[in-house]
């Protein structure tokens, strides 16, 4: 369903960056009292955990991007 173009520190990069995204939002950035930078970092960080969990990156797709072709 979802083509691979994510190489393993694309992939690492995004788990760490979404996971602190999540964190935040809910430690700080007011997601629970809906205030809007906490909602927006959570969704954002929430994306960047799936596209991790899948390897596949649909904005990559669209620019023709492939990080994970090795050359």
């Amino acid at each position: 369903m979802f083509e691979k173009n994510e190489s393993a520190v694309d992939r690492i990069v995004r788990t760490v960056a979404g996971g602190g995204l999540l964190i935040a939002s809910f430690a700080s950035l007011g997601v629970t009292s809906a205030k809007p930078l906490g909602i927006v970092a959570a969704l954002v960080g929430a994306v960047l955990l799936f596209t991790a969990a899948t390897g596949s990156c649909l904005l990559y797709k669209l620019v023709g991007v492939d990080t994970a072709k090795s050359k």
